[in-house]
């Protein structure tokens, strides 16, 4: 029976890996900051520590075959320090931690790592991973720290430190997202969604437990070893559908308002320079990721995890979206 250790066990990937292995038989640890009532009525071993004390993280790791490294800072507050240390660093004592223990070493990086242009190539190409990585903004600092975290483990793994895969996932969703479901929940419990060009913008999100299912698969899986895998696209889902799919799941009703991508564009340019204004620049970057995201096709591909891992994602969106939009409801009473 094999043994894993998961840090950010409790977040919204590692709670689905520590399932996923759960169901697969695994012994699972999780390397945790503070007790969790979650984790100690699944069985799951706690160990107290930090990912920036090496010591406690390679105490934490003795025994283990696998370490699945998930936990991550996505919105600190702060600037560059606030997403180099926990993820930069922690990502470096994870590694740390591999080479004393023994253990092999998933990286749960992000399609951040391609920067815009890299992910948005124009006309049918789509996004894989040996896409060149394009230019990221000084202020793009959760970009620029998955990008410098995954490239510490690859590198790691190439020195023969250690035996390490990294599985880069888009937006994720699924039951405990602490993110993008409640955002968008909240607009759609007022009871309308913008439909920009009809909704048929085909969103680039992923299930967590369809990432939870491809991470376990690239750790186990030895041709993994020193590769990293797109997990950006489980099953084609636009934006009309996941509204109405969300909707669902909170047991109503959403009138969609039919938007031109041109008077979308106009809205969000307005939104940008207002925020350049008030923050520096500082979420000029988001705006323009927002924009694409419900105008723009999903740019990527993930048959290199289906061809090399056999990633047959479980979770199908007619499930899975109203599910974590019911669970969101359900957790606010």
């Amino acid at each position: 029976m094999a043994t894993a250790l998961v840090t950010g066990a409790t977040g919204l990937v590692g709670s689905h890996i520590v399932e996923r292995l759960l169901q697969d038989r695994w012994t699972v640890r999780a390397l945790v900051r503070s007790p969790s009532a979650w984790l100690d009525s699944l069985g799951v071993e706690s160990r107290i520590g930090d990912v920036l004390d090496d010591d406690a993280f390679t105490r934490a790791a003795t025994g283990c075959d696998v370490i699945f490294h998930t936990a991550a800072a996505v919105t600190p507050r702060g600037g560059w320090e606030a997403f180099r240390r926990p993820n930069v660093d922690g990502t470096q004592s994870a590694i740390t931690a591999a080479e004393r223990s023994h253990a092999r070493l998933l990286h749960l990086s992000s399609v951040a790592v391609y920067g815009h242009d890299g992910r948005y190539r124009g006309g049918s190409l789509k996004t894989d991973e040996d896409t060149p990585l394009g230019p990221l903004p000084e202020r793009a600092y959760y970009a620029r720290s998955k990008r410098e975290s995954e490239s510490i483990v690859l590198a790691a793994h190439a020195a023969g430190r250690i035996w390490a895969t990294a599985v880069r996932p888009d937006v994720i969703y699924g039951n405990r997202d602490r993110q993008f479901v409640p955002r968008i929940a909240r607009f759609l419990k007022r009871g309308f969604a913008p439909n920009i060009n009809g909704g048929r913008t085909t969103l680039a999100v992923v299930h967590a437990a369809n990432v939870a299912d491809g991470a376990v698969r690239a750790a186990t899986n030895e041709r993994a070893g020193g590769r990293a895998y797109n997990l950006a696209n489980d099953f084609d889902v636009t934006a009309r559908d996941f509204f109405t799919l969300g909707a669902r799941g909170l047991g109503r009703g959403v009138h969609l308002i039919p938007i031109p991508k041109s008077a979308a564009d106009m809205a969000f340019r307005t939104i940008m320079s207002v925020l350049k204004m008030v923050t520096a620049g500082q979420l000029s970057a988001v705006s323009n990721s927002s924009l694409d995201f419900l105008t723009r096709d999903n740019p990527f591909t993930s048959e290199r995890a289906r061809n090399e891992l056999g990633w047959s994602p479980p979770v199908r969106p007619e499930q899975g979206v109203p599910d974590a939009f019911r669970y969101w409801l359900n957790a606010q009473r």
